[in-house]
């Protein structure tokens, strides 16, 4: 537990100067310690440390090879393999991929499905992400060769291209071996594409938490959130929500600075970046895993709401008074620290200053800036208060504009007006929901945030099968990723054991290409 927690304050600290609120709800991967212990091949061999960076001549752009290639870094682990298993391949996704060597060991479902087939595991960086990079910035010039299709092409290339460290290691492309793809998060969406887009390359795929829908309006995001945290604190949100926007719909700005003041974010001048800032509290949700507790940001923001003098609250709350007073308490003595440091409010939260470091900075390994661009041209997510008549924990202040014009502040030589993500193009492209490949293996869990954008979304009702099935879990986001998460919650544990339980048999139905 206490390597969770530390994670979690760990991304809390990581993410405190964003003023982009959707940004702190990134669908990344959960981070876990990289082991301290060395390893062995099974005849005994002394491995190269799993934090030992390979470099691959990636393509630049694979639809003008004539550009030439980029140093793109990977990871490895043989401490399983033996001749004729499989190649486990993952990229973390958008985020630098350094730090992410755990799951290259049977700590995470890789290292387990590598173990169980005697398979070898390799995790390799996003382009655009960390230090794999085409271009020495990240301006919309070189970012316009950052998209969903040159990522899928990316693995292509990685696979049928890359000659391993290991021995034997540049005689196991695909078709002399089998490869298995494993994504989470948006890399778990990548697996799906991948496996649409490329049908064959991979022999079999595991997506963890998939965000495989594209959607612009993602108003979703926060309905696991409503219903799986404590009901008292989801009433008092919700009451303190529904006051802010009827102020704003009776344009009762005095009403309005006397909320902000009460949270000590008087001078924060747009409403709308006030009502991002109140959902900073909910994206917090994003960081739990079964093994989180007391003590973590989430848990103690609902306490400061809902306890007081050792008393909870019942199912209905305090009431909209008390409920000002306590989140604004918690704003004023703990979490304002948190989020902002010394830094004054406007600063920390607001977005219309568009002379902010935040929005200037082009150099590389700024995986924000990175997977804005993708969101502003191909996926959306946009993390919005829900449409009239549904309960609201989030303002319906927020809209997909609010983001939207940050992407032309973002990237003003690539958008003279605020755009639309083409997120109908991709989900034509990719299949979205309606993607049915043989041998991928979704995985996903009920208190996931990202879960609405999944497969196993409300009212979707996709029908597991033996071809693609589709198991869910108790878990939060990628829970079904960490071994740990198995031992701690059964829900997750059925979730792993059947993952393993198709890969074995779907890799005894391998053989070679002649």
């Amino acid at each position: 537990m206490m390597w969770a927690l530390a994670s979690l304050l760990l991304a809390g600290l990581v993410r405190a100067a964003i003023p982009n609120a959707m940004l702190r709800g990134m669908p990344s991967l959960p981070k876990i310690p990289v082991p301290a212990r060395s390893n062995t091949s099974p005849n005994g061999t002394a491995l190269p440390p799993i934090t030992t960076v390979y470099y691959f001549d990636q393509l630049i752009d694979h639809n003008n090879p004539d550009l030439g290639t980029f140093q793109q870094r990977y990871w490895m682990n043989w401490e399983f393999y033996e001749p004729g298993g499989p190649i486990v391949l993952m990229t973390p996704g958008e985020t630098d991929a350094d730090g992410y060597e755990g799951y290259l060991t049977n700590e995470t479902i890789n290292g387990l499905i590598a173990q169980q087939q005697n398979g070898a595991a390799v995790l390799v960086e996003h382009r655009f992400f960390g230090y794999s990079n085409p271009y020495d910035n990240l301006t919309s010039q070189s970012l316009a060769l950052l998209t969903i299709q040159q990522a899928i092409d990316d693995l292509d290339y990685f696979a049928n291209t890359a000659d391993l460290p290991m021995p034997g290691g540049d005689a196991v492309k695909p078709g002399q071996a089998p490869w298995i793809l494993i994504g989470g998060s948006y890399s778990g969406a990548l697996t799906g594409w991948t496996m649409v887009n490329k049908p064959g390359l991979f022999w079999a795929a595991y997506a963890s938490s998939a965000v495989v829908e594209a959607i612009t309006d993602y108003y979703g995001y926060f309905t696991p959130i409503r219903e799986y945290m404590p009901q008292n604190c989801s009433s008092d949100v919700e009451a303190v929500i529904t006051y802010l926007d009827g102020m704003y719909v009776a344009n009762n700005t005095a009403g309005i600075q006397t909320l902000k003041e009460a949270f000590g974010l008087g001078d924060v001048v747009h409403v709308d970046d006030f009502a991002s800032a109140l959902q900073y509290n909910l994206f917090d949700w994003q960081s739990l895993q079964p093994d989180v507790g007391p003590g973590a940001m989430f848990f103690d923001f609902c306490d400061a709401l809902e306890v007081k003098d050792g008393v909870s609250a019942g199912p209905e709350g305090w009431g909209l008074e008390n409920a000002i007073y306590s989140w604004g308490n918690f704003w004023n003595t703990t979490y304002y620290n948190y989020v902002c440091g010394s830094e004054d409010a406007e600063t920390c939260l607001g977005t219309y200053n568009t002379t902010q470091s935040y929005y200037t900075n082009v150099t590389i390994n700024n995986a924000e800036r990175s997977w804005f661009w993708m969101v502003c041209n191909q996926v959306g997510w946009y993390q919005v208060g829900p449409p009239e008549g549904q309960p609201a924990i989030v303002s319906r202040i927020l809209q997909p504009i609010y983001e939207e014009r940050q992407c032309v502040d973002m990237f003003p030589q690539a958008f003279s007006y605020p755009p639309l993500p083409t997120t109908t193009q991709t989900d034509m492209m990719y299949d979205g929901w309606n993607l049915d490949v043989p041998r991928l293996f979704f995985a996903n869990g009920l208190r996931d945030p990202w879960r609405e954008a999944t497969v196993s979304a409300d009212g979707l009702y996709k029908a597991n099968t033996t071809s693609m099935p589709i198991y869910e879990g108790d878990g939060f986001h990628c829970s079904d990723l960490i071994t740990e998460n198995g031992i701690v919650d059964p829900t997750i544990a059925v979730v792993q054991a059947a993952g393993l339980m198709y890969m074995k048999e779907w890799l005894a139905e391998w053989t070679p290409s002649a």
